[in-house]
């Protein structure tokens, strides 16, 4: 499964079954970790046991606390730090759904419970519930591409196909709170609408977008 299916076969899961995530397997994802955490100098954290990360009434509710792990998404308190634990984490959101595991981005959680470490200076930021879903999940509602993205005249292909992709991008509450410009150079400017967590959500949909266009685009500034 390449990140374009990954990407296609993953929908947010909130139940899941009682079943532990194997050895190999958490083997695995403790090695993702480690790679991404080099490459995007985070803290990521694979806790296997979730434990009482999901004990709130609404996770109780929502079925999050039915999840057997949870990635912690934690990293030096930096400027840009939101925006790079959405991509960094996503890549390890699609990993996972390449092992047939699924996941759920997270905003609430009980950050005194959740068994992560977090050293001076650093901030946790959100939870990736994880484990094996009782379902699939379903697709979750998306706005039209014409919504999201500023393009001077006709939009070469390698852009739709980018956004293609980031309309697929999990974001907080479905809202898509974000608007993907090309440049007449063909670099892209990644804004933040605002709202709750919308800087994740943009490091999630510009790794989308980069799996869809097949190239690597430097967010401009703004």
């Amino acid at each position: 499964m390449n990140d374009i299916e990954a990407i296609l076969a993953r929908h947010s899961v909130r139940n899941y079954l009682e079943k532990r995530i194997e050895p190999e397997k958490v083997r695995l994802l403790n090695e993702k970790v480690d790679e991404l955490n080099k490459e995007g100098n985070l803290h990521l954290q694979f806790i296997e046991d979730a434990g009482d990360a999901y004990n709130r009434l609404l996770n109780k509710a929502m079925g999050l606390a039915s999840a057997p792990s949870v990635i912690a998404c934690v990293g030096k308190d930096e400027k840009d730090l939101e925006q790079r634990v959405g991509y960094y984490g996503e890549k390890l959101v699609l990993f996972a759904q390449t092992l047939g595991l699924n996941t759920c981005w997270a905003g609430t959680f009980n950050r005194k419970k959740i068994a992560a470490e977090v050293l001076d200076g650093e901030r946790l930021i959100i939870s990736i519930a994880i484990g094996y879903g009782k379902n699939q999940g379903n697709p979750h509602k998306s706005k039209d591409i014409s919504q999201l993205c500023e393009a001077p005249g006709s939009r070469p292909e390698w852009f739709d196909k980018g956004m293609e992709m980031a309309l697929l991008a999990p974001t907080a509450i479905n809202q898509q709170r974000f608007l993907i410009k090309l440049k007449d150079d063909e670099t892209i400017e990644f804004v933040d609408k605002g709202g709750p967590f919308s800087q994740v959500d943009l490091g999630i949909v510009r790794r989308h977008f980069e799996i869809g266009a097949g190239k690597t685009q430097p967010a401009a500034k703004k």
